[in-house]
């Protein structure tokens, strides 16, 4: 019914929830292991009870993988739906077990990944594929105070400390790739086959090292090197990509201030995030500085 839609969208669901079980039928949401998940974690849904058949009529082979024997003389049919329990006890489909991919050596379910990142509070929707490194594509939800709390600023290194805090190393993407909305198929639903490859998005071709070419360029690379801790800054880098926040910026603004003279507003390393946009500023500030310094000498 509505109500119990409603209800299980209260309690997190993202897609239409499959239910509770009917009479004599239970529902069980099992690991690799076959132990029962917490609520929330996705898990494969087993079936048992008085409904359940005794397996595939001469079929002996997909019997005894998919009928199997849960202990203490249950016997239970292993459906290949992966699923989670809700909060308030209902299933809810995630899609298929048949979806899991293999890294490392380990069985991985792409939609936990894509779980563990639509928690972010900066995060709309996520996609994880492996192609043929495991990649997560995001579309980040619409954030217009970038002096918000670094942990909950959407950009690659912070959505991966985020993952590295929650999953196991091989469950966390080699890259991320940010995107203004997922590639749509004709029925609405997500285009996996049209989402771009990592290598060819703008944010990769930004992250290929390019020097400093002005002195101007240069002195703020030094600068930024020195507060993010990294060894070189290419000028395409973008500050917040890089892990830039408020606080690193202020430190920033008042080095440049020292450096080249000119006072900058905190937004300035936001409205310009490379050191190539920033240096056009500061140079620009400067000759404003320069001019105005002509205007009210004596004559």
């Amino acid at each position: 019914t509505s109500a119990s839609v409603r209800e299980s969208r209260n309690a997190g669901a993202q897609t239409v929830p499959i239910g509770r079980p009917l009479a004599n039928t239970k529902l069980h949401v099992l690991d690799g292991h076959r132990q029962p998940t917490p609520i929330g974690v996705p898990g494969e849904l087993y079936i048992s009870g008085h409904g359940v058949t005794r397996g595939y009529l001469m079929r002996d082979d997909l019997t005894a993988e998919r009928f199997v024997d849960l202990g203490n003389d249950e016997r239970a049919y292993r459906s290949g739906d992966r699923v989670r329990r809700l909060p308030d006890g209902a299933i809810e489909f995630l899609g298929r077990a048949d979806d899991q991919v293999k890294i490392r050596g380990y069985r991985v379910e792409l939609s936990e990944i894509e779980h563990v990142l639509v928690e972010h509070p900066g995060v709309a929707q996520a996609v994880a594929l492996v192609r043929p490194e495991l990649v997560a594509y995001v579309v980040p939800k619409t954030v217009a105070d970038y002096a918000k709390a670094h942990s909950q600023l959407t950009n690659p290194d912070t959505l991966k400390a985020w993952l590295e805090l929650r999953l196991p190393d091989y469950m966390v993407p080699s890259a991320i790739v940010m995107l203004d909305a997922m590639p749509l198929s004709a029925n609405g639903k997500i285009d996996r086959k049209a989402l771009p490859d990592p290598a060819e998005t703008s944010e990769a071709k930004a992250d290929a090292y390019v020097a400093p070419r002005t002195p101007t360029e240069e002195a703020i690379a030094l600068i930024w090197a020195d507060v993010l801790k990294k060894e070189t800054v290419g000028v395409t880098e973008n500050f917040i990509v890089l892990g830039g926040h408020s606080l690193l910026a202020i430190r920033v603004l008042g080095k440049l201030s020292r450096k080249f003279g000119v006072r900058l507003p905190l937004r300035s390393l936001f409205d310009a995030p490379t050191i190539a946009d920033l240096a056009e500023l500061v140079e620009l500030e400067m000759q404003l500085a320069a001019v105005s310094a002509l205007s009210t000498e004596p004559t």
